[in-house]
């Protein structure tokens, strides 16, 4: 998407990365990624929880010779700093890094929109990838050092959309992301992600074609629980 208005950033896939308290995948993940569609390609896991014909499977290979055929380094980099790649439903990010599967997570919904670009996923995976590659080198997503890690990640996605053609729309809104991110650290805040974590629950219920009266309840339950979380 191109951001209109620095002002209100929309939920943006990057920008809200959900870093799991330890490297133990939870129960669910485990059975999602079991009965998961998945195939494998140079080492690298990757699958969905999506229907046949899984479309954002097939979109999610053909991104990743996107960029082997234009980036090798980055390629490289996602294949070794990476154990996987799943497409699934995240409530609270477009894209984030999970560092207990040490897996690349895309959200279906934004995999499949209509207006998705094959550059865009790509640059995607390229951003995700350095989130693990940061990781890996010891510098550990913390509320004080987000603004610094996603900005590193957001010019290693410029660097890599600069070498294919035609993406100076998705450049432009990566800069103006980047000089965002510098000048608003509050969106990093331990509450700012409790609070989109909130409001990403009660959309997926939503899309899901969850009943109204359960999605009300879950409204109630979830504004419950806030307060009594709250400091």
């Amino acid at each position: 998407m191109i951001l209109q208005e620095l002002k209100s950033p929309p939920r943006s896939r990057g920008l809200v990365v959900v870093v799991k308290p330890d490297r133990s995948p939870s129960r669910i993940d485990r059975l999602g990624l079991w009965f998961s569609k998945s195939n494998t390609i140079e080492r690298l896991w990757i699958g969905t929880t999506e229907s046949k014909p899984y479309p954002a499977l097939r979109r999610v290979e053909e991104a990743l010779q996107l960029i082997k055929r234009h980036d090798a380094l980055n390629y490289s980099r996602i294949t070794h700093n990476l154990d996987r790649i799943w497409v699934h439903l995240l409530p609270s990010a477009q894209a984030q890094y999970d560092r207990s599967l040490n897996a690349c997570a895309l959200d279906e919904r934004y995999v499949l929109n209509e207006t998705m670009t094959l550059e865009r996923i790509a640059s995607t995976i390229v951003h995700e990838a350095t989130h693990a590659r940061l990781e890996g080198c010891g510098i550990i997503y913390e509320e004080k050092s987000r603004y610094r890690i996603e900005a590193v990640c957001l010019r290693r996605e410029l660097n890599f959309l600069k070498k294919l053609p035609d993406t100076g729309l998705i450049q432009d809104e990566i800069a103006r992301t980047l000089a965002w991110c510098e000048n608003d650290q509050t969106y990093f805040s331990d509450a700012s992600f409790r609070s989109r974590e909130d409001e990403g629950q009660i959309d997926t219920l939503r899309y899901l074609k969850t009943p109204n009266w359960l999605v009300q309840f879950a409204v109630r339950l979830i504004r419950r629980l806030s307060r009594v979380s709250a400091p």
